[in-house]
């Protein structure tokens, strides 16, 4: 047992001194360690993270099968979740003798249970079956895992299931199919065990039962979006003949080389979990589909070659775009490359050249509003990820702003609120009491007439920006002139963008807290009118004109985060369930509020952003069941945290600028290509101390409240002398405010 905790303490110092040593002294404790995969699985209101198992970026995740942490038995245990948030195909149920009562043909595809003693961690998974007596341990690989059951009496035995499919057993072989839903595609399974059962049974599910002396059964199995050939090779390839602890090792040492391209140091332990939690969880989405050179796409429900380019998919871009992109830029630029170019893939295997929205594995879904997959593109390409065809992406993401209807979660042709948006500048709301007839027009997600237009002007700011770089400058002046359509709907009077009908009149009476129904999706996306009077990312320099000049716009910031629901909570929470984690009239819990507080650097006043920035972060995201105030979607909310802590933001996709907020580490080292890092480095640091007072960027003093990609490229260090009160002479002049609009 020393032996053991000797070589335990040597492998876990082995991971971290080649990466990151602050002054000879070096953590003990590994990146990975500090993952807590509970945090926000309890909900404020909608639905709770889920501590995922996987490897980064790998087709198979898995998390228990149950609603949320305080469910009280588990349904069965799981294979793979086939999409974010989506369920399990398959389940593997263990069993004993004390337990075997049901009779063939009307077994269950899953059995209930009682649990306790469950541990999870990103590559491993544990938990005791009370009811049965039977330990689970399980660990994963890219596309395959192994299961380890270790039966404490009776004879043990497996029912596998899968619901909508089929399933073979020859000796101890399982294969077979499970169709996602009412959609084409279908996930694989090739399953083994160790041991030769004496009885197996087929039927609604798959029955083995094992002699019973083996008290431990290993299950290998792999998984395939192609066939059950491939499924097999998948697990032949990864796990056959490795075992659990072997395994174990192998994730553990991939999550810290992951992880680990970002160090801190501070003397916050809950810090350091908040955000090493928040970088895991960017890592689940996009996923790599490739198996062997080959994938399967729903796009055209065909298996291609992927001729030395990995397939990723499964991403909600109205969620990522923001800053789980921009982040992936920085950390993995290859995997942003290919992920970049799955995009345009798809576009090409689908039935129109458009750029997808919301690419999962069964398809794109077509959800939320705007067309921001443009907005991925641009970004990419001018901080440097250049390595695909950007005509090509041009083209798809142009025709999907100009060819495809608007209206959210809709895949069809434009109509004729399309043309109107063309001719006017704004799309169409539906005056008091006017019935929709457009038949594109979702019946729940309605039109979203507000959100609709500010999220397009965005969309052709960043059209004009690529056809820039293409020296196309006809297009270039006609979407930049269109990207400044948001001045359709300000409404002088009130100040806030404010829906119109097709006769050009603000719809009455309004009131921007409440008006819209259900998520106020008449005229707004699950956020109120708050939230989308700053949504103009590419150009604030002329919202804060808009808004009456700088102080002006600052009293309004200030305004939003003092006005309250005015509703009880249930009235209001009832109307806007996605509008949670509120400080006034703000919420923390959705994206488009997440470049809000970093506005402040606009107006020059830089220590508000760092107030606010703080606030949030210590008020909604906690290490707790409760640590997230609403959807984290898979990485679109987590990746703000990580910015925010290291002390800057990407406000403005497609802008290769970041704007400085408040570090939370005394210090942070970011590990870039080419062997370079960036790092933060703060003076005079305290978890208590949120304003900056001085600041140099290697080593020049620097009074900007922005920085540049390049120069986080050139792997510069960043010194932030940090105080307990705010420097509001720092970064307050006029040159100093962050770019808009180029």
């Amino acid at each position: 047992m020393k032996r053991k905790i000797q070589d335990c303490l040597a492998y876990r110092l082995f991971l971290l001194l080649p990466l990151f040593s602050f002054g000879g002294c070096v953590e003990i404790k590994a990146p990975v360690d500090y993952v807590n995969p509970y945090m926000g699985n309890i909900s404020h209101l909608l639905v709770p993270t889920y501590p995922t198992v996987h490897l980064p970026n790998s087709m198979l995740r898995i998390y228990p099968q149950r609603e949320d942490y305080t469910s009280n038995k588990l349904k069965g245990l799981p294979v793979i979740v086939t999409s974010h948030r989506g369920n399990s195909a398959f389940s593997i149920n263990p069993f004993n003798s004390f337990c075997d009562s049901l009779e063939k043909g009307s077994r269950s595809s899953f059995i209930l249970y009682n649990y306790d003693n469950e541990k999870i961690k990103p590559y491993y998974y544990s938990v005791f079956l009370s009811d049965y007596d039977i330990e689970v341990k399980y660990v994963p690989s890219h596309q395959s895992a192994l299961y380890q059951l270790d039966f404490r009496a009776g004879q043990p035995g497996l029912l596998i299931g899968a619901t909508n499919g089929e399933l073979h057993v020859e000796k101890n072989k399982v294969f077979g199919y499970q169709q996602i839903g009412s959609y084409e595609t279908r996930v694989y399974l090739y399953l083994e065990t160790d041991v030769v059962p004496l009885q197996t049974e087929e039927g609604n599910t798959v029955v083995m039962k094992f002699p019973e002396n083996d008290k431990r059964i290993n299950l290998r199995y792999g998984i395939s979006f192609i066939s059950v050939d491939q499924a097999k090779k998948n697990m032949e390839r990864e796990v056959a003949g490795k075992d659990l602890e072997t395994l174990t090792r192998t994730g553990r040492t991939i999550w810290n080389d992951a992880l680990g391209k970002i160090q801190v140091k501070g003397n916050c332990e809950d810090s350091k979990t908040i955000f090493y939690t928040s970088l895991y969880r960017t890592y689940e989405r996009m996923v790599c589909l490739s198996e062997d050179g080959q994938y399967y796409s729903a796009f055209d429900n065909q298996v291609h070659q992927d001729s030395g380019v990995p397939f990723y998919t499964d991403d909600w871009i109205w969620d990522t775009y923001r800053a789980t992109h921009p982040l992936r830029i920085l950390l993995e630029p290859e995997r942003e490359k290919y992920m970049i170019q799955s995009f345009i893939r798809m576009a090409g295997q689908m039935k129109h050249f458009w750029m997808p929205t919301f690419p999962e594995i069964t398809g794109d879904s077509r959800r939320m509003n705007s067309n921001h997959g443009v907005a991925t593109v641009l970004d990419a390409y001018v901080k440097g990820i250049t390595d695909f065809d950007l005509k090509e992406a041009y083209r798809a993401c142009r025709n999907a702003i100009t060819e495809k209807t608007l209206a959210p979660w809709s895949d069809m042709e434009a109509g004729k609120l399309d043309s109107f948006y063309v001719s006017n500048g704004y799309f169409p709301a539906l005056a008091s009491g006017e019935e929709e007839v457009v038949s594109e027009v979702h019946s729940f997600e309605k039109r979203q007439a507000v959100a609709v237009t500010l999220g397009t002007v965005y969309d052709e700011w960043c059209l004009a920006q690529i056809a820039r770089l293409l020296d196309n400058k006809e297009d270039y002046n006609y979407f930049l002139q269109r990207s400044l359509n948001y001045h359709q709907l300000f409404n002088a009077e009130t100040k806030f963008f404010h829906p119109k009908d097709s006769e050009g009149n603000f719809i009455t009476p309004f009131d921007y807290r409440y008006s819209g129904g259900m998520g106020g999706r008449d005229y707004y996306g699950e956020n109120n009118g708050w939230v989308y009077r700053w949504d103009v990312p590419h150009n604030v320099a002329d919202l804060i004109k808009l808004m009456g000049g700088k102080e002006a716009f600052v009293d309004e910031l200030e305004k939003m985060f003092d006005t309250p629901l005015g509703k009880s909570k249930y009235e209001f929470f009832s109307r806007f369930p996605d509008h949670t984690g509120n400080v006034g009239q703000f919420s923390m819990a959705n994206e488009p509020c997440l470049h809000i507080p970093y506005l402040y650097n606009y107006a020059n006043k830089p220590w508000m952003t760092q107030k606010k920035i703080r606030a949030l972060l210590e008020e909604w995201f906690r290490n707790d069941l409760m640590g997230m105030p609403g959807d984290e979607d898979g990485g679109g909310m987590s990746a703000f945290i990580v910015f925010s802590q290291l002390g800057f933001y990407p406000v403005t996709p497609g802008l290769p600028i970041y704007v400085i907020g408040s570090p939370v580490f005394e210090r942070a080292k970011i590990q870039l290509s080419d062997d370079k890092t960036f790092e933060v480095y703060c003076h005079n640091y305290s978890p208590k101390h949120k304003y900056i007072q001085s600041v140099k960027l290697d080593g020049v003093e620097w009074d900007k409240s922005w920085f540049s990609h390049e120069e986080l490229m050139k792997g510069n260090k960043l010194e932030v002398t940090m105080g307990a009160y705010p420097n509001k002479e720092w970064a307050s002049q006029d040159q100093s405010v962050p770019p808009s609009f180029e």
